[in-house]
């Protein structure tokens, strides 16, 4: 319910400078939401339709991160008509399922949600090593490639719902299932979690919970924090600024946690 919200131009600039930040964090490292969410709730936005915004704002980085991996997705067009049925429908029942969730509800799993995403962003290295070396042994091969569409059915309810992490239960779903190298299932990854974030993003838009205001901000702002984070890939270690983000995230779990 976003009736009668009053924001003032300082919660404006902090929204916009929140998106900056996680768009430039979600192409060095992840877990942009982390900021994003927190951030909006600070400057009085209730929190499913704080959820809801930063989900419809934050869709141009999913799509310049798609687009930079373009030629590896192409590649793979057999696997994309299977797996992105399962990305679409998983972001909209994740919409659903979020609409038809309470504040008071919502607001309890806040602490919950973000401690979750936290502890994805934190195991995301070690996580790719384990993959990089099953995929290295080969030790996918024989498993039917079906069975990725009901994992990723699962991890694309999840990323409608809340989001944050979404991008790790992704790449371990398919390199669970899908027998290639790490590169190309990054890229089958990127195409998957646009697909979840805009299927939740396009329902949410009639949801009449959607902040526009403070949306449109936070989308220039996501943008040119993707643009910028593209910039500084050289020059910032992408594991540092990956446990700064956790470190953040759970420090305001346990704030919403207290309260």
């Amino acid at each position: 319910m976003t009736d009668g919200l009053q924001l003032d131009w300082t919660a404006y600039l902090l929204a916009m400078l929140a998106a900056l930040a996680a768009g430039a964090i979600n192409a060095l490292a992840g877990g942009g939401t982390l900021i994003t969410f927190p951030t909006l709730l600070a400057i009085g936005i209730p929190p499913v339709a704080a959820n809801i915004t930063s989900t419809v704002a934050l869709c141009p980085g999913y799509f310049g991160a798609t687009l930079a991996q373009l030629g590896d997705i192409r590649s793979q067009t057999q696997r994309l008509w299977l797996v992105l049925p399962a990305a679409i429908i998983g972001g909209v029942l994740g919409g659903v399922l979020l609409l038809h969730t309470t504040e008071k509800l919502f607001q309890s799993l806040v602490p919950f949600l973000i401690l979750l995403a936290s502890l994805l962003l934190a195991i995301q290295t070690p996580v790719r090593t384990w993959l990089n070396q099953r995929l290295q042994a080969h030790t996918a091969q024989g498993i039917p490639a079906f069975w990725v569409v009901p994992l990723l059915l699962l991890a694309a309810v999840y990323g409608g719902y809340f989001g944050a992490g979404l991008s790790v239960v992704v790449l371990a779903a398919l390199a669970l299932v899908l027998d290639d190298s790490l590169t190309r299932l990054n890229a089958l990854k990127q195409a998957v979690a646009f697909c979840v974030n805009v299927a939740a993003a396009v329902f949410f838009l009639f949801s009449a919970k959607v902040v526009w205001p403070v949306a449109l901000v936070m989308a220039v702002g996501a943008l040119a924090g993707g643009v910028l984070g593209g910039k500084l890939a050289g020059s910032i270690n992408p594991t540092v600024l990956r446990w700064l983000v956790v470190s953040i995230g759970v420090i305001i779990a346990l704030v919403y946690w207290i309260k």
